[in-house]
């Protein structure tokens, strides 16, 4: 069987915090493919490509998406909206990954249908733990689901 090199998508509108991103899957030198969409409307148009072009689970098909809910023009509110409303898409594992600790933020991401809600950490090294963490729990461990 072949094997699949898993990918992380991340959408995120600061070009700092993509390449932090960047940075500490390199630095922990983690298998993994990380595609970067800058705003919530190129995520979209990505998500429309791929419904019409990638089967799961396949080269480019995404296994988590990291979402930053604070983006301007489409939110990653209304993203994450957008997703949970297509089949194709709605169970794709989607993890809140934002500055805000607000907790309406946190309430209406869960209301939404968020996999997860995780708070941007202060220093690289946290942050290395955490995408340490996600990767071995969304990626190594957890089955994805697939869309029937």
């Amino acid at each position: 069987m072949e094997k699949i090199r898993k990918s992380i998508l991340l959408i995120e509108d600061d070009p700092n915090d993509a390449a932090l991103v960047r940075r500490a899957l390199r630095k922990l030198n983690l298998p993994t493919d990380l595609t970067v969409l800058d705003d919530g409307d190129a995520a979209i148009r990505w998500f429309q490509e791929k419904d019409s072009t990638a089967p799961e689970r396949k080269p480019g098909w995404p296994w988590i998406v990291l979402l930053d809910i604070k983006m301007p023009r489409m939110t990653g509110m209304e993203v994450l909206a957008w997703l949970r409303r297509h089949r194709r898409f709605c169970a794709l594992p989607v993890i809140a990954f934002t500055s805000s600790r607000e907790t309406a933020d946190i309430a209406q991401a869960y209301r939404l249908g968020v996999n997860s809600y995780l708070v941007k950490p202060l220093s690289f090294d946290q942050l290395k733990e955490i995408i340490r963490m996600v990767h071995h729990y969304w990626i190594d461990l957890n089955e994805p689901p697939t869309v029937g």
